[in-house]
This record gives structure tokens, C-alpha cells and sequence, in this order.
């Protein structure tokens, strides 16, 4: 298992983006429009981490891994499978990938396909 994408929503992207800068010596780049406005880091394993804040007025701040999967519509399925609401489904981000959200457990979860 990968993490291919750690979104963190916040109210204070800056300030959470300076502290992860100062702490762990990387670079957040300018927002990412293809990523909900993200600014951005790659870390060394090739993984992303996002901050941005939230989309509309009822989105809470929120840590939310994506798993990277091999098939994104297999992986939805068994999600769904296993009681998961399906909040947002595979949608492509162009270049970037396929990428889908689904709620169990209390938790937001991500899938990411390259």
C-alpha cells in the first residue's frame, strides 16, 4: 500500500504549509486548479502531499489519504462493497490520474490511479 496523495483541507493553508516547509524542508508550490486549488509538495518516494482550503462553506478541514490502486473502478467496488458511501466517483484529473472519495468508518477515504 502507497499513499499517492495526502489532501489536507484547512482554514489556513499558508500557515500549514509554512510549518511543514520549516519542519520538514520542502516546497509547496503555487496552487493547483487541477487539484481543487492545492499548493503542492512531491516527497522523496514520489508521493504528493495538497493543502487547500475548503471547496464550500459546509466542508470541514479534513486529512484524507488517497490509497494508490491499480484499478480504480475494481477498488470503488469493493469500497462499496464493504458498506462505503461513495461521495465522489472516479473522476479524471488530466495528467494526474483518476482519482475517487468514499466515507466509512467515520473517515474520508481516497483511491488515486495512475
Amino acid at each position: 500500500m502507497k499513499v499517492q496523495y495526502l489532501e489536507i483541507v484547512s482554514h489556513d493553508v499558508d500557515s500549514v504549509c509554512n510549518a511543514y516547509e520549516a519542519a520538514h524542508s520542502v516546497k509547496f508550490g503555487e496552487p493547483d486548479e487541477l487539484l481543487g486549488g492545492a499548493r503542492t509538495c512531491t516527497l522523496a518516494d514520489g508521493s504528493i502531499v495538497g493543502v487547500r482550503g475548503p471547496l464550500r462553506d459546509t466542508e470541514d478541514p479534513v486529512v484524507r489519504p488517497y490509497w494508490l490502486v491499480e484499478n480504480i473502478d475494481q477498488a470503488v467496488g469493493a469500497a462499496e462493497a464493504a458498506g462505503a458511501l461513495i461521495a465522489l466517483p472516479p473522476i479524471e484529473a488530466p495528467g494526474k490520474g483518476k482519482y475517487a472519495i468514499y466515507l466509512l468508518g467515520g473517515n474520508d477515504h481516497g483511491l488515486w490511479q495512475l
